[in-house]
């Protein structure tokens, strides 16, 4: 029998994160080479640590020119992310940090299994198994703890970076244990936060007064009560922050990135990936179907599983679980779904309009339960195949 009562707890990381700058500067890089060519190929892992940033990994542009040109700015994306993020410590400055570019040629060996060839479909970028994952307990249809996690570090990080709250640093974290009653959130037990900041005086009482009020205006009314454990900077003091107080890595927050912990997790980051590996892909693809299931009706919560083999277009299977939920039979559900979307790499990137320069944004505080956004970013939030299901089933 599915708990109904119990305590659930995710955590989030700020865009300062030392992982997370990781994650930006991968997905950055990204960025400028799609926005060059849509097809381009790309799998860029970052390194930081105090006063050094390492880049390295495959990329691949149809004309060799301008591959070259692209390599010549990975040190000025890297610092403009280092920049917007924040970031200007004595061992951490946007502006004398080192950075070296280690990228280089993606594998024909790969690209041969990858790439359309005569009558041979594009395949997948690797073998794998995807989940998505969709709960009608928020209007986003995330689950609560990782969405009100993403959030408080999002408000946090706006009164940062406008000035209203100058003492804050750009590295945090957030961790919420929420009470669940009949399956639904309904409370707060225990609230973490810990913010780096800039003014060696404070104290973490001090860092209470300064984000309790966006921390309070944040989650919903009623959830934080007299009962409500409250940790702020428990540690005490926190200024040295980001890659100069630990090492970053890309792709080291994946639980962060998806669910919270939620629901299952085939293992593979997103970062610093182009839209044909499927570890990225085909992950936004199954949260887009869960959240259509769920919008649909046909569940109150939903599993999405697919699985690949590179260089094998059609996924290899697809499994849904709506968790004793469900208005609709699973097994009607998977065959709905594999009538109403093209699951192969190219569909994929097809019916999302994957090929853009859209991933920069999904770096910190979530690659789910964000708004749809008008150039393409955040395709996979829509809940535009909810009435193609309903029609299929």
């Amino acid at each position: 029998m599915t708990r109904t009562n119990y305590t659930f707890t995710s955590e989030s990381v700020s865009e300062g994160h030392p992982d997370k700058v990781c994650d930006r500067i991968s997905d950055a890089v990204l960025d400028a080479f799609l926005a060059e060519e849509p097809e381009a190929r790309v799998a860029a892992e970052t390194f930081a640590t105090t006063n050094r940033v390492v880049i390295g990994g495959e990329v691949g542009l149809s004309d060799q020119d301008k591959l070259h040109d692209y390599m010549g700015r990975i040190d000025e994306i890297a610092r403009a992310c280092i920049k917007d993020i924040g970031y200007e410590q004595d061992k951490f400055h946007h502006e004398t940090v080192e950075v070296t570019n280690l990228l280089h040629e993606q594998s024909a060996h790969i690209a041969q299994g990858v790439d359309a060839s005569g009558d041979k479909d594009e395949g997948a970028g690797d073998q794998g198994i995807m989940f998505g994952f969709a709960t009608n307990e928020t209007d986003a249809l995330m689950p609560a703890p990782i969405q009100f996690s993403h959030a408080i570090l999002r408000r946090l990080a706006e009164v940062r970076k406008n000035g209203t709250e100058p003492a804050l640093g750009p590295d945090a974290k957030s961790q919420l244990s929420v009470v669940y009653e009949g399956g639904k959130p309904v409370g707060i037990s225990s609230l973490v936060l810990s913010t780096q900041h800039l003014d060696e005086s404070l104290t973490s009482n001090d860092i209470r007064a300064i984000v309790e009020p966006y921390i309070r205006e944040t989650l919903p009314e009623g959830w934080l009560t007299s009962a409500t454990q409250w940790h702020v900077n428990p540690t005490g003091k926190f200024v040295i922050g980001g890659p100069d107080g630990d090492a970053g890595l890309t792709g080291r927050k994946i639980i962060v990135d998806t669910y919270g912990g939620a629901a299952p997790h085939g293992g593979g980051a997103f970062s610093g990936k182009d839209p044909t590996k499927v570890d990225r892909s085909a992950a936004y693809a199954a949260r887009y179907l869960a959240k259509n299931v769920v919008a649909a009706g046909m569940a109150e919560k939903c599993t999405i599983q697919l699985s690949y083999a590179i260089g094998v277009s059609k996924p290899l299977s697809i499994y849904a679980e709506t968790h004793g939920t469900g208005e609709v039979d699973p097994a009607a559900i998977e065959r709905a779904i594999d009538q109403v979307m093209d699951l192969t790499p190219r569909g994929i990137r097809s019916h999302l309009g994957l090929n853009k320069p859209i991933y920069q944004r999904t770096a910190a505080y979530g690659h789910f339960g964000r708004e749809p956004e008008a150039d393409g970013g955040f395709s996979w939030e829509r809940t535009d195949l909810a009435e193609a299901l309903k029609r299929a089933v």
